[in-house]
């Protein structure tokens, strides 16, 4: 059976302990928290400067048996300094992470390595791993130009988060997979679409951010992209349903999506 993950933007609405309880009673295996805020109209929770809401988070954790996958959203910009994300970094460990997930936003792509790699050089002490997300509006807007900037990286704790949307929105053909070290690929976000890419970015954002469908309601080739990734690893289920989450509770949204990719992988 698949270990699902509930990714933290299906669900944004619900602080770390509210979260960890629905990923329970919904049949999630981990959770993908979202300790940095990824836009100013959207929330973070940094747990990291709130020690009770920390401790309140990890009883949920005890008490649940959830565990933590990865914390998130480390933007690779001009002037990156990892050492500013020492404390989420600690934090995550504390909680269990295995992944703190990064975004490149650098044009300069040697820049951008030497932004991953020191990323990777301040997560190694906590056990964790610095991935790196692709998006079509990055200056990394594919998964062949992702694999050269984590190769040059050099270090032995970074790989590549591949999303299904982002797979799809960029043109990535499913045969560049093949070819990236297994390491590189430790856990995969999946989701469903429309067919055919949006007109304009802020189509593109919207979409991204605020109205994905559940696995096997939509047009992306999720089943394809999972054959090329290694066998066994975490799903984390980023599917963010907005007008439904208003409409019937974040809850309702982590249920469905949940059982979408469970029919999908025949496992429902």
């Amino acid at each position: 059976m698949t270990d699902f993950s509930l990714a933290h933007l299906t669900v944004l609405s619900l602080a770390p302990p509210q979260m960890v309880d629905v990923a329970s009673r919904c049949g999630y295996r981990f959770v993908g928290l979202r300790l940095v805020a990824v836009t100013t109209e959207t929330p973070g929770y940094p747990l990291m400067n709130d020690p009770a809401a920390l401790r309140e988070t990890k009883r949920r954790l005890a008490d649940t048996g959830v565990g933590v996958l990865d914390i998130e959203f480390v933007r690779l910009a001009p002037g990156f300094d990892a050492r500013r994300f020492e404390p989420m970094l600690a934090a995550g460990a504390e909680l269990g992470a295995r992944y703190v997930i990064s975004a490149p936003y650098d044009s300069d792509r040697s820049a951008l390595a030497g932004h991953l790699a020191a990323l990777a050089d301040c997560a190694a002490p906590y056990g964790i791993t610095a991935l790196m997300e692709f998006f079509a509006w990055t200056p990394v807007a594919s998964l062949a130009a992702a694999r050269e900037v984590v190769a040059a990286a050099g270090r032995a704790n970074v790989g590549i988060l591949v999303d299904t949307l982002h797979m799809d929105r960029t043109g990535s053909p499913l045969a560049d997979l093949d070819g990236i070290p297994p390491a590189w690929l430790p856990m995969v976000h999946a989701c469903d679409a429309a067919a055919g890419r949006e007109g304009s970015l802020d189509a593109m954002l919207h979409t991204a951010r605020a109205e994905r469908l559940p696995p096997g309601d939509g047009g992306l080739d999720i089943a394809g992209v999972l054959r090329h990734m290694p066998a066994g690893i975490p799903v984390a289920l980023e599917v963010p349903m907005e007008a439904l989450t208003r409409s019937e509770g974040a809850e309702a949204v982590a249920r469905r999506v949940i059982a979408g990719a469970r029919r999908l992988l025949g496992e429902g």
